[in-house]
This record gives C-alpha cells, structure tokens and sequence, in this order.
C-alpha cells in the first residue's frame, strides 16, 4: 500500500486559521521569555538583541513552514541556541513537522532542539545555579510532548482524509454504476425496440408502398390491404406497450395491469404463418428434438433471432423464398440457420412498385449481443450467394 503524501490530508491554511497559531505561538514566546529577556537587557545587551532578532526572523519563517517543512524545522530549532524568544515558532513548526510523520526528520528535529537548548544555557544569563541535567530533562519532556501531539494531530488528519476520500469514492462509483446501468438500460429499450417494432413496422411500409405504387390494384383489394395495414399499426402499438411494461417490470406492482406475455420458441409457428401472410414464401424446418422442452429465454431468443432474419430477407430480398431452420435437443442446444438470397437488383424492387427500405444496421448488433447474452453465438455471412445467419444457444440459460 502506497503511503499517503501529507500534503493531501493537510488542509490548506486560512487566514484564520494562521491568526490563531500566530497568536498562540507568540504567546508561548512571551511566556517563556518573561524573565529571561530583562536579565538580557541588563547582563549582556548583545545577547538580547540577538535574541529578538531571531525571534521575529524566525516568527516570519513560521509562515512557510507547509512550503519547506523539515529544513524550517532544523532552522528554528537551531535558533534556540541564541534566542529564547523563538521558542513560540519552534514549537509551531516543530508540531506542523510531526504531522507528516516522518520518523528520521522528527528525530532529527528534536535533536537539534535539545542540543540548541543545552547551548542556550551556556549563555543565559539566568541560568546561573541551574544544573544542566535539569535543563536537559525538561527540554526533552517538551520535545517529546510536541512531537507526539504533532503525530496524533496528523494521524487523525489522515484518518478524516481517508474516510472523506473512501465516502467520495463510494459515491463516484455509485454514479458510475448509475451511469453504467442507464446506458445499459438506453441499449435494452433500442434493442427491444428493433427487435419487436422493426418486424411489424417493415410489413406495414410494404403494404403501404403497395398502395403507393400500385395502380392496377381493385377497390377490394385496396380495402384489404388497408385493413391489414390498420392491423398492424394496432400490433405494433400492442407491442410497444408491451416493450415499455416490460422494461418497467422492476417498477410494476400488484395493482397495475398484466402485461402481454414475452414470446417464446412456441410462438415460431404464428411468427412464420404471418409472414407468409404478408406475401412472404418461407420454408420453414422444424428439427428440435420432440416433447423437448424450451426454457422461455432460450426460446425467446431463437424467435427474435428469426424475426430478425425475416424482416432483413424482407427488407433486402423481397419475393425470394427464406429458409428457416431450427435443430437441437437438450445435448447440443439449439441451432438456428435462416437463409434467403443476397439482395435483388433495383430493378425488381422497381418491379414490384415498393421504394427501398431503410437499413438501420442495428438489429444483427442487438442479436449478437443478446445471443452472448444468453451463452450462445450468432453470426452472419454471404455463402454460395445467398445471405445465412447462423446462430448456436444453450438449451439452459
């Protein structure tokens, strides 16, 4: 595990924050210096005058203590060796050095502390009668005392730091998840959406285009293809409503109403009698293994796999026979083959008065992804001349 670099959990100062340790640490000075400083004045003016400039010097360089932390530190405390007046600073840059928990720069610190001391007594003019062992022993105690408050202080620092930093975490994980499942959802609602409309909507444009283009068409004729065309449209809205239930599903509660059942592999039959309905020749084999039965997501995907290929043979080869094919038992799965020729010329679909339809490119997309989805494969590729999706799922999802 990487340490943490002090300079994160270390708040940047402000302004009142500099006050009130300013404050504090000539406080500390004045206390200390209360009597030494006029036995200065009177015994050896020199001394007191070095004194007092190292106190302010050294009360300026505190400002930068977060800039330049360990050899502001060393300075300070070297002061002491000449300036009693610098003991409010020293002890402030002392404490701001210990919250980075150096090991090697506290002990070093306060070592140079102690040695600074022991030379201020030398000079003090009111140490006369002291034993150094006194001055010694109580240098130490201040030291220590500053240096493990100094610790204590950073530690917590860290500590809040690491709990703010783990709760900002949690929370841009939590809107990347978010995130994530709203772009999940936009790929369900499109895919969906393909898959259920893209079928219906395809029969409704040809039936349309027919009217269209057709002018040798009988009013009875006219009147049933718009009746299959009104049909349709009532279909496709039955199945967009159902879609939208389905995607509210996790929100649905008791109250509200049944939704249209999802279809499964049974469904097949109807699916291929309504596109021979529409004009389409399909042949259609039949080869899953009898009295099997089909979990309803397998067979679901199956069937979107074949109402994809139907509206794509629909789209790009209209008039030309599609072979379906469905094999597999609960031992090798289900395999699913749908072949129609590649796309006609422009002059068939001129023939057949219907205008080129739009390719929207995402529906095998969806199905590939769905098919991995669901533990299986599909893939799509021109063979012999003709366009064949081929797709392969688990009998068990």
């Amino acid at each position: 595990m990487q340490p943490t670099d002090p300079d994160q959990y270390n708040r940047p100062l402000r302004v009142r924050d500099h006050a009130w340790r300013t404050v504090l640490a000539i406080a500390i000075s004045s206390v200390v210096a209360s009597t030494t400083v006029g036995a200065e004045w009177r015994s050896a003016r020199w001394l007191f005058w070095v004194d007092v400039t190292l106190g302010l010097v050294a009360l300026g360089l505190s400002f930068y203590r977060r800039r330049w932390p360990y050899p502001i530190a060393l300075v300070l405390n070297a002061f002491g060796a000449l300036s009693i007046l610098s003991a409010g600073p020293s002890a402030l840059v002392t404490v701001s050095l210990a919250t980075r928990r150096v090991t090697w720069q506290i002990l070093t610190t306060g070592l140079v502390g102690i040695a600074a001391s022991l030379l201020f007594w030398l000079v003090d003019p009111t140490a006369i009668g002291e034993t150094w062992w006194v001055t010694l022993a109580l240098t130490v105690l201040v030291t220590v005392a500053l240096m493990l408050w100094g610790m204590y202080v950073g530690s917590r620092r860290e500590l809040l730091w690491t709990l703010r930093d783990r709760a900002e975490r949690a929370e841009a994980e939590r809107e990347l998840r978010f995130s994530q499942g709203r772009s999940n959802e936009r790929a369900r609602i499109a895919r969906e959406m393909h898959d259920v409309l893209a079928h219906r909507i395809t029969l409704i444009t040809m039936h349309a285009g027919a009217l269209a283009y057709r002018t040798d068409l009988t009013p009875e004729q006219i009147r049933s293809t718009a009746e299959l065309i009104q049909t349709k449209s009532h279909e496709a809205l039955a199945d967009l409503r159902q879609v939208l239930g389905v995607l509210r599903a996790d929100q649905a509660d008791a109250d509200q109403p049944e939704q249209r059942p999802q279809p499964t592999f049974g469904d097949l039959p109807a699916l291929i009698g309504e596109a021979e309905e529409s004009g389409m020749r399909v042949q259609f084999d039949d080869r899953v293994t009898a009295g099997a039965l089909i979990p309803d997501q397998v067979g679901r995907t199956a069937y979107r796999i074949v109402q994809e290929g139907l509206t794509n043979a629909r789209k790009h080869a209209p008039g030309a026979t599609v072979s379906v094919a469905v094999s597999g038992s609960p031992d090798s799965g289900l395999e699913i083959a749908i072949r129609n020729p590649v796309r006609l010329a422009a002059s068939g679909l001129a023939a057949s008065g219907l205008p080129g339809l739009p390719a929207s490119g995402l529906g095998l997309v969806g199905l590939v992804e769905r098919a991995k989805l669901a533990g299986g494969r599909l893939d799509g590729r021109l063979v012999g001349g003709a366009f064949e999706l081929r797709g392969w799922l688990p009998w068990a999802p």
